[in-house]
């Protein structure tokens, strides 16, 4: 019976962690959360400052999340060199993992530090050329 009751804990666990896990992100913008198929539409559809500007918002808050899980495992990484073993080391070791989870969040907060800029350009409005 006490096996029965743990093994429905750990399933009912394991299907809110999953169900968490597909949460939509949000946007910085008054706490909108967007799916990945409505951000795509946001972007396909987007043609006035104030879409731009919202666009921007949202990769801005994305570069910033992103920063800051590329600071926690940039701890991490520090913590886990501390306690490299050469001999015996399988691949991945953990400061390898470590090590590539830093890269990683570090790139995608390039990427998305470069669409934020992007679309703060696209966002303010350009004066014509050539007028006189």
């Amino acid at each position: 019976m006490t096996r029965n009751l743990t093994a429905l804990c750990v399933m009912s666990l394991a299907l809110a962690t999953a169900g968490g896990a597909q949460t939509t992100t949000a946007s910085s913008n008054n706490g909108t959360q967007y799916t990945q198929a409505q951000l795509k539409q946001l972007v396909k559809d987007a043609n006035t400052p104030s879409q731009y500007q919202t666009l921007a918002g949202y990769y801005d808050t994305q570069k910033k999340r992103y920063l800051a899980q590329a600071a926690e495992e940039k701890q991490e990484w520090v913590r886990r060199s501390a306690n490299v073993m050469l001999t015996a080391a399988k691949y991945p070791r953990p400061v390898d993992s470590a090590h590539y989870l830093y890269d990683y969040f570090t790139d995608k907060a390039g990427e998305s530090g470069q669409l934020a800029a992007k679309y703060v350009q696209l966002a303010t409005p350009t004066a014509p050329t050539g007028v006189k």
